[in-house]
């Protein structure tokens, strides 16, 4: 749907799984990539990915998703809007309802390999997010967390331009 659909000149899809649906957005920057077996699903909400940003092979996104500028995301890293409701007990869990909240990646963050975030979360500008995290709470910009759930591990001062280690 060209009205919600947009390619911006220079961006490129490789081999990937679009399950786009009409009436939801999916906006793909200028000189953008979709790398191979990257799958999108927008039937929850919007996914907007920003200019010279890098969606890494095997990553899947699905909206409602918010990636900016300059950002890469290594290979297999799942970007998750969505959760599955649970709680009625006397219902299978497929049968609930479903709840979307809007994750955003701020301009020049790197998400290493293997990485999840969940639904809702932001993570600041030029954070870095490693191998294998799993990122349930907001991450401050100038950040390096990882583990799960993520902690931050070093903060940037801005006093002396130099990445400390946070205890």
């Amino acid at each position: 749907n060209p009205l919600v659909h947009r390619y911006a000149p220079g961006s490129l899809v490789r081999r990937a799984r679009r399950d786009l649906i009409p009436f939801h957005a999916f906006e793909l920057g200028r000189h953008a990539i979709l790398e191979d077996q990257v799958t999108v699903a927008n039937g929850m909400g919007g996914i907007y990915i920003g200019d010279h940003s890098l969606i890494g092979i095997g990553d899947v996104l699905i909206g409602p998703v918010r990636i900016g500028h300059h950002v890469i995301l290594a290979q297999h890293v799942v970007l998750s809007g969505l959760n599955h409701g649970y709680q009625d007990p006397t219902r299978p869990i497929r049968e609930q309802p479903c709840s979307a909240a809007e994750i955003v990646v701020e301009d020049e963050v790197w998400i290493g390999a293997n990485a999840v975030v969940t639904a809702g979360v932001r993570i600041g500008r030029h954070a870095v997010v490693a191998a294998g995290a799993v990122v349930t709470r907001d991450v401050p910009a100038y950040a390096v967390v990882g583990g799960n759930p993520a902690r931050v591990l070093r903060q940037l001062d801005p006093a002396t331009g130099e990445w400390e280690r946070v205890k």
